[in-house]
């Protein structure tokens, strides 16, 4: 199976979207990990286990990666909080998927998608810069999932990380917050998603909210 045919939103941005959903099953998080893994066949471990591993492999400090999942799940960032252990996260995500499937198994889908190179770090870094202040507000003012530096952790995963795991990662805090985006940059994500091999529904599944026209978007939310 191709990338192009995962029609769920994959890796760790489609991972983030289950853990934010887990109450509703009342699954914990290493057993999302273990229905993400199963999924498809199988189909969907070898984008979770590369994810993970640029991850652990970047010079990204744990704190950056826990300001990451705390947004991309929007959950509010508390620094003593014992589940925000980001490099150990990841270490467990890579044990439960090599546990499961065999290098040889992995091997098919693993690395970054086409065209993730420096037009595309341009590309993706452009779509973050104009999306950078309400991003910014939305994800620092939410009553249930505050958390700061949103912005400035974007920009280094796409530019030190991989751009292809940059923009899921955007694209997953701009619907986990609700942030809505004008039909222009809606056109653009697609775009982008195409040249990086995406189904159609990982850039949009119905959780974007695109501004019809001559709509305004709503007043920030109070803290």
């Amino acid at each position: 199976m191709s990338r192009s045919d995962i029609w769920v939103d994959f890796g760790l941005t489609g991972l983030a979207k289950w853990l934010s959903l887990q109450s509703v099953g009342g699954l914990g998080p290493r057993d999302v990990v273990g229905e993400a893994i199963r999924w498809g066949e199988g189909a969907y471990a070898p984008t979770l286990l590369s994810d993970a591993e640029l991850l652990l492999e970047s010079s990204l400090a744990t704190e950056v990666v826990n300001v990451l999942w705390s947004a991309a799940v929007r959950r509010a960032y508390v620094e003593e909080d014992p589940w925000l252990d980001g490099r150990a996260w990841l270490c467990e995500i890579v044990r439960l998927v090599t546990e499961r499937y065999g290098a040889g198994e992995l091997s098919d889908l693993r690395g970054g998608g086409p065209g993730a190179g420096l037009a595309m770090r341009d590309a993706v870094l452009a779509e973050i810069e104009v999306m950078a202040a309400p991003l910014a507000a939305a994800t620092e003012s939410d009553r249930y999932g505050a958390v700061r530096g949103v912005v400035p952790a974007l920009r280094r995963v796409v530019t030190e990380v991989d751009p292809d795991l940059g923009f899921r990662l955007f694209l997953r805090v701009l619907k986990a917050y609700g942030v809505p985006i004008t039909e222009s940059r809606y056109v653009r994500y697609h775009e982008l998603g195409e040249h990086l091999g995406y189904h159609e529904l990982v850039v949009d599944d119905g959780s974007l909210w695109v501004l019809g026209e001559g709509e305004s978007p709503p007043p920030p939310q109070e803290a």
